[in-house]
């Protein structure tokens, strides 16, 4: 039986240190936006580890995940194979024999939570983003693609896959470039 922890943050220069969680045997940590688990290296690489008999710990279930269906996929692969899991600050656990109502209605009302704050975050950012634009301070991303490089390629004979697999880039992007420029 091994106890395993499991620490997220959103952003590179944010920091692990909130997020104590003791000694454990096996840590995972990331730095990547919970919003999407199957795009989390540290957590799929947790979910492959993990053995029956071992015991995940995280300090908040918002730490775990920012979706209330990732969430509930995540303790059910761990449960699944025979894995318990607490959040330290809820102060709640989940595991294979355990039935307990009470904590599975908390669980759905905080990985709710969890996913409203996100989308909040989401919204107040599009808006945010809306104003700077009005007022001409957001420019978006730099354009990183040479629209020249991809019209000289097309007109050499060059088809879309083509185009991308040389740029490095996909081909709604030559698509795209290609619609602008005509």
């Amino acid at each position: 039986m091994s106890v395993v922890g499991y620490r997220r943050v959103s952003t590179e220069d944010q920091s692990f240190d909130r997020q104590d969680l003791g000694t454990v045997d096996k840590l995972f940590e990331e730095k990547l936006s919970g919003k999407n688990a199957k795009d989390r290296p540290a957590l799929n690489a947790m979910l492959d580890w993990v053995r029956e008999g071992d015991f995940v710990l995280v300090h908040s279930i918002d730490r775990l995940a920012r979706d209330l269906r990732d969430l509930q996929t995540i303790i059910q692969t761990l449960n699944d194979k025979g894995v318990a899991i607490t959040f330290k600050s809820e102060s709640l656990t989940f595991s294979a024999s355990s039935d307990d109502a009470f904590a599975k209605l908390q669980l759905q009302m905080m990985g709710a939570f969890a996913e409203f704050e996100r989308n909040i975050i989401r919204k107040r950012q599009a808006e945010g983003i809306a104003k700077a634009k009005a007022k001409g301070l957001y420019k978006g991303r730099p354009k990183t693609v040479d629209d020249a490089k991809v019209r000289e390629l097309k007109e050499a004979g060059m088809g879309a896959t083509a185009i991308a697999k040389e740029l490095g880039i996909g081909r709604a992007t030559v698509y795209k470039c290609l619609q602008t420029t005509n």
